[in-house]
C-alpha cells in the first residue's frame, strides 16, 4: 500500500512540474537569437528591449548572433531549440515568409516549426529612383519600363526587397533587371551615383537622401502613407492594390511546441516593454513603427505573407542569387 501511495505521489508531482515551471517563468537566462551578424541594423534594433526585459524578468538576456543564408541560419537554429520558452528568435519577414520559397532547404518549415509571440515593428517599404530617371510616380515608372523593356534596373539587398520588385513587375506587366547587393549601404551608394535606376528598401535607408533631393520617391509599397513622407502616395493609391499588404516587419518567434501558457507570458513581457515610451522613442528614431500584437494576430500576418511571397516566387520564377 505504501508503494502505491508513493508511486501516486510521484505521478502527481511530475504532473505538477510543468505548471510550476510555467508559473515561475522565467527562472533562468533567456537566449535571444538574432539571425544577423553583430553590429548591423537588425542587431541594433534587436537590442533596444534587452535592458528593460532584464529589469522586468530579473534574468539575463543572452544575445546570440547567428548570421548567414539571408537570416535562415539563425532562424533554423531557433526552430530546432528546446521548446521551453528559453530560446526565442528575433525574426523578420525575409527568413520567415520569403526564404523558404527561394531556397531548396532552409532547415525549417515556417508554418510547422515556429510559433508567433508578438510583432515588434512594421513599416512599408518605399520605391525610390535616381533623379535622372524620367519617372516621378509608380505609374510613370511602369509606362517608362514598358517602353524600355529590360533596360530599367532595380536594386535589392534582401530577399523581401527583391520580391517586392518582382511583384511590381508582375503587377505592372513590365520587364526590369534585378541587381542584387549584399547590403543596403552599397545599393544606396550606387543609386545615389546613378549606376542603378530604382530601389525598394525600408524608409530608414533612403528618407534622408529624399529630404535633400538626391533621390526621389516613387511610391510607398504598402497600404498607408508614412509620417516622414506624407506627400508620397501609396502603391495602392496609385492603382497597384497588390501592394496594400507589402509590409516589412520584425517580431519574436519561439519553437512551435513551446507551451501556450509560456507563449502568453513571453507576449505579456515583450509587449509591456514595447509599450514603454522610451523604447518606442528609440524604435521611431530608427524610422520604424512599434507594433506589438497578440500571438494570434502575428501568426495570421505571417501566414498571409508566406502565401503571398510563395505565389510571387512561383509566378516570377525567381531563384536565390
Amino acid at each position: 500500500m505504501k508503494n502505491i501511495i508513493k508511486a501516486s505521489a510521484c505521478v502527481l508531482f511530475a504532473a505538477a512540474m510543468p505548471a510550476l515551471a510555467q508559473e515561475n517563468f522565467p527562472n533562468r537566462p533567456i537566449r535571444w537569437i538574432v539571425p544577423s551578424p553583430p553590429g548591423g541594423g537588425t542587431d541594433a534594433v534587436s537590442r533596444i528591449m534587452a535592458p528593460r526585459l532584464i529589469e522586468l524578468w530579473k534574468q539575463q538576456i543572452v544575445i546570440d548572433n547567428r548570421g548567414g543564408v539571408q537570416g535562415s541560419l539563425g532562424t533554423a537554429l531557433a526552430a530546432k531549440s528546446a521548446p521551453d520558452g528559453y530560446t526565442i528568435v528575433f525574426a523578420y519577414s525575409g527568413p520567415v515568409a520569403v526564404n523558404p520559397h527561394l531556397y531548396s532547404e532552409v532547415g525549417y518549415d515556417t508554418l510547422r516549426d515556429l510559433a508567433a509571440i508578438t510583432r515588434y515593428t512594421q513599416q512599408p517599404m518605399i520605391m525610390t529612383a535616381h533623379p535622372s530617371l524620367p519617372a516621378n510616380s509608380l505609374k510613370e515608372l511602369a509606362a517608362y519600363a514598358k517602353q524600355n523593356s529590360g533596360k530599367v534596373t532595380f536594386a535589392s539587398s534582401a530577399s523581401l526587397q527583391h520580391l517586392g520588385g518582382e511583384l511590381f513587375k508582375l503587377a505592372a506587366g513590365v520587364n526590369m533587371t534585378h541587381v542584387p547587393y549584399k547590403g543596403a549601404g552599397p545599393a544606396v551608394l550606387d543609386l545615389l551615383g546613378g549606376n542603378i535606376h530604382t530601389m525598394i528598401s525600408n524608409p530608414t535607408s533612403v528618407v534622408p537622401h529624399i529630404k535633400t533631393g538626391k533621390l526621389k520617391p516613387l511610391g510607398v509599397m504598402g497600404g498607408t502613407r508614412i509620417d516622414a513622407l506624407r506627400d508620397v502616395p501609396t502603391a495602392a493609391e496609385a492603382g497597384f492594390a497588390e501592394f496594400a499588404n507589402v509590409i516589412e516587419w520584425y517580431g519574436m518567434l519561439a519553437p512551435a511546441a513551446t507551451p501556450r501558457p509560456i507563449i502568453r507570458q513571453l507576449n505579456a513581457g515583450l509587449t509591456k516593454v514595447l509599450m514603454m515610451p522610451e523604447v518606442q522613442e528609440r524604435i521611431r528614431a530608427l524610422g520604424m513603427t512599434p507594433s506589438p500584437s497578440s500571438p494570434e494576430e502575428f501568426d495570421k500576418q505571417i501566414r498571409a505573407d508566406y502565401a503571398l511571397w510563395g505565389r510571387v516566387v512561383k509566378q516570377a520564377g525567381v531563384k536565390a542569387e
